[in-house]
């Protein structure tokens, strides 16, 4: 079978130990997703892993699931985890614990809201690389940030006192692994990674709906267990890095090659 690559970095750990799984038996092609949509001309694999989220691959991934290619995960999926707007929406209208979020145009008018209660959460509206996520303990906080940010459209959830650890819960396919990182909003020194940890009972299957919901195939939900220890989520990516994860390389080795057998079925 033949598997097509959609990313910047096929030379990414997850990625590079798919490919070696899969090298011998299997054919690998790299798609930049820099090219677009033209790139989809001649494109002949069964199946293609979206490892990435610019417009750019995003235009590559549909004009690929036009001319009938599967794509791990799809367009449509993979743009649902950029707007967290519409991500907390979703996720709170199938009934998901996600935190409540609150959305302004901009980081400007966030500062003229009255009626915020501190200490929040600030995100840019938008999810991408190097983009807004911070603990602001005050309005005083939002005037540090303007110079960079006004202008960003922002989200706010309530801080929720936790840990300071948050759940990386990873799925791809049906199996989900899980560590502890330090949370990037926790004040003190830094700690490194732990896991791979023991979920809580019903976590698993959590992260499991989420997927459901969204309609994900390879994906990551951020939790965090708050004080009596319910989750809350507070984040779900499209194609996460999954680093340093045993039999995650395996797994999405496995779900390619589940995917690219469907499609040539249904041929």
């Amino acid at each position: 079978m033949r598997m097509g690559l959609i990313t910047p970095d096929p030379a990414h750990p997850l990625l590079a130990a798919t490919a070696a799984l899969l090298a011998g038996r299997h054919e690998v092609d790299v798609l930049h997703p820099a090219a677009g949509a033209a790139a989809a001309a001649g494109a002949s694999a069964d199946v293609y892993l979206l490892k990435a989220r610019t417009p750019a691959a995003l235009e590559l991934a549909r004009a690929l699931e036009r001319g009938g290619a599967p794509v791990v995960n799809s367009a449509a999926a993979t743009e649902r985890c950029q707007d967290r707007t519409g991500m907390a929406e979703l996720a709170l209208g199938a009934g998901l614990p996600f935190a409540a979020t609150r959305t302004f145009a901009s980081l400007a008018l966030l500062a003229s809201a009255a009626d915020q209660e501190w200490p929040l959460v600030v995100k840019s509206r938008r999810s991408r690389k190097d983009d807004l996520v911070v603990r602001l303990d005050g309005p005083d906080g939002l005037r540090e940030l303007a110079p960079r940010w006004g202008a960003e459209p922002v989200v706010t959830q309530a801080f929720a006192p936790n840990s300071g650890w948050d759940h990386k819960l990873w799925v791809v396919g049906d199996q989900v692994f899980a560590g502890l990182r330090r949370s990037e909003l926790a004040t003190g020194a830094a700690e490194s990674p732990r896991g791979p940890e023991r979920l809580p009972d019903g976590w698993a299957e959590l992260a499991l709906r989420v997927g459901r919901v969204f309609g994900l195939d390879v994906y990551g939900v951020d939790v965090i267990a708050e004080d009596g220890g319910g989750p809350l989520i507070v984040d779900v990516n499209a194609f996460p890095g999954i680093r340093g994860q045993a039999g995650a390389p395996e797994a999405l080795a496995a779900l390619a090659l589940r995917r690219a057998a469907a499609a040539r079925q249904g041929r």
